[in-house]
């Protein structure tokens, strides 16, 4: 994590933030997940059915997603001085570009974008997220955060 005076944030623009630590999405998680979700299509959770597609059922793409908060916390934030609050304000763009085979191990890479002052006090960052698959050249996904922060 990275404090700094709020109106140096501009300053961190195209630098990467930082990058997580590999976390394994396993079937018991993505069973969970379907349960929570009613989301039980097979290709999550009957292995069998899956593997002529996929070699193994995969993650949902709103679990990995989901796992935005946790895993940018650990790759590293920049958060104005004075901060009352940080929250999630959504996203820009989301593509999904490679499935997540169950027991696979992801992380995700985080770049600041953008700085916006929304309202004095309120900074909008725009921040590229892209979650990686352990051995698998192409990410799961690439992702454009938004979160606001108060001063």
């Amino acid at each position: 994590m990275k404090i700094v005076a709020a109106e140096n944030i501009k300053d961190y623009i195209g630098q990467e933030l930082g990058v997580s630590d590999w976390f394994q999405i396993d079937q018991d998680r993505i069973n969970k997940f379907a349960d929570v979700t009613e989301d039980h299509q097979f290709i999550h959770i009957d292995e069998e059915a899956a593997k002529p597609l996929f070699g193994s059922t995969i993650a949902h793409g709103f679990l990995s997603l989901s796992l935005l908060p946790h895993l940018t916390s650990q790759a590293g934030t920049i958060f104005p001085e004075n901060m009352k609050a940080g929250i999630n304000y959504g996203l820009d763009k989301v593509r999904f570009l490679s499935p997540v085979p169950s027991g696979s191990k992801v992380r995700v890479r985080s770049t600041l974008r953008e700085v916006t002052e929304k309202n004095p006090g309120q900074w909008l960052l725009k921040s590229e997220v892209i979650m990686e698959i352990e051995g698998i050249e192409k990410p799961a996904y690439f992702a454009e955060a938004l979160t606001m922060f108060m001063t």
